[in-house]
């Protein structure tokens, strides 16, 4: 199974705007995350991904000086085991003007292309256990029974429970149990992948899927032969859009 998620999210713009309708493209790579400190700074990591995923458009996306087209990506990390003082805080890292001498105006879609997202999951009972924290440690607790998950969710955050919507709660449950080898599996497909995330292996085949990339060019940048990205295509389930 897979624990990181990459998909586009379309943002329609606000109806009442005079500008031509138009829709924002977003990309965004979802990541849990079992060790907070892996021997290196994960922010860094969340980072260069966001980098790699903004470097990787270009071909597909856009071509030589378009630099217009660029898509805003962004990083999210659920860790479910911060060190103290991380514990049940959602903080995220994104690029802001600082005016040093003036106060000229930029467009901020010109450079608010990435964020970094970390949402470090805490024990019950403790400080800031509330809200989407508290939400994400229930959906992902190993300990929680299913039962106990979803009188929660009815009761606490008024999710009604249709069969449909329980069994997926359930299917969460055996996900929060495989989250525990998330740190042996990530190794795994580092050693498989070199120099490139798995978030950016999706990408590529998504991309080769709806014809907006060659298959040879999406092998090169995987790193792979050609025969090596199809069988990579054959293992990866379909994102959603």
């Amino acid at each position: 199974m897979f624990y990181d998620v990459r998909f586009d999210a379309i943002a329609p713009k606000s109806a009442d705007s005079t500008e031509q309708e138009e829709v924002i493209r977003l990309i965004i790579n979802v990541e849990a995350q079992t060790k907070f400190k892996p021997g290196y700074p994960l922010t860094k990591r969340a980072i260069y991904y966001c980098s790699r995923m903004i470097s990787v458009q270009h071909g597909p996306i856009f071509t030589k000086s378009e630099y217009g087209k660029i898509r805003k990506v962004y990083s999210i990390w659920i860790c479910t085991q911060p060190s103290d003082g991380f514990e049940n805080t959602l903080t995220r890292y994104s690029i802001k003007p600082e005016q040093l001498i003036g106060e000229a105006q930029e467009e901020t879609e010109n450079y608010d292309l990435m964020s970094v997202v970390m949402i470090c999951l805490g024990k019950p009972g403790t400080e800031n256990h509330k809200g989407i924290l508290k939400f994400m440690e229930v959906l992902l607790s190993s300990t929680r029974s299913g039962s106990e998950k979803k009188k929660i969710l009815e009761e606490e955050f008024g999710v009604a429970m249709g069969e449909e919507l329980e069994r997926e709660v359930l299917e969460v449950c055996n996900l929060s149990q495989g989250v525990r080898a998330e740190g042996r599996e990530e190794g795994r497909q580092e050693g498989r992948i070199e120099g490139i995330g798995i978030g950016e292996i999706r990408m590529l085949v998504q991309l080769v899927r709806e014809g907006d990339l060659p298959l040879e060019r999406a092998a090169a940048k995987a790193k792979m032969t050609v025969e090596q990205f199809k069988e990579t295509m054959e293992n990866t389930p379909l994102q959603a859009v």
